[in-house]
């Protein structure tokens, strides 16, 4: 069922209406859509590379506000819609343990699930369900999301189709050293100032 969605998801990459596309995915992939807008922003990126910053920007802001969305299901629905989509991505059972220290280091969490292939929207939600503050949720997105599209973007523009080939092997190892690098510099500073 993943690979029709993830094929139907790449067709829109062509359609006179990708933007829009994009910007659903985004939104919706912050709160329950399985399939990581990078799929379509990749290879909007290489047919366009001249938007691709462009493209990155609707992405980051279709994101932080799916992450609002995210927030919401946790929130006040969290019992019924909450629990139903933690069940799907296999985190039901173990979310108890995860909410207890969740709001201890939140920030860090939403960066790294925001910047890495962890699902973000299990974040979302639980950063409603745990009443994170809201403008910690949305300032950690900003940055995340903000800083995975952004680099994948420029990646994309500069370098094109090897880039892409690259970023498909490698994808989660990269942004999972890169998120652990950028939470470790803000921890750093934390503990210097």
């Amino acid at each position: 069922m993943l690979k029709r969605l993830y094929e139907w998801m790449l067709n829109k990459a062509g359609h006179p209406h990708a933007t829009k596309w994009l910007a659903g995915f985004s939104f919706t992939e912050s709160s329950f859509f399985p399939i990581p807008p990078d799929v379509l922003l990749a290879p909007m990126c290489l047919a366009k590379p001249e938007k691709s910053f462009w493209y990155a920007f609707i992405c980051t802001v279709s994101s932080v506000l799916g992450a609002l969305l995210g927030y919401a299901i946790g929130f006040f629905l969290f019992e019924t819609i909450g629990i139903a989509i933690l069940d799907f991505y296999g985190m039901a059972d173990k979310f108890d343990t995860f909410a207890q220290s969740f709001n201890e280091q939140g920030w860090v969490v939403v960066i790294l699930a925001g910047f890495t292939p962890l699902p973000f929207k299990v974040i979302t939600i639980a950063a409603g369900s745990t009443a994170m503050p809201l403008y910690i949720l949305i300032i950690a997105a900003i940055i995340a999301r903000s800083a995975r599209f952004f680099l994948v973007a420029t990646l994309l523009r500069f370098f094109g189709p090897p880039m892409k080939e690259w970023i498909d092997k490698n994808f989660a190892l990269a942004t999972t050293v890169g998120g652990i690098l950028f939470v470790g510099g803000f921890a750093a500073v934390k503990l210097l100032v």
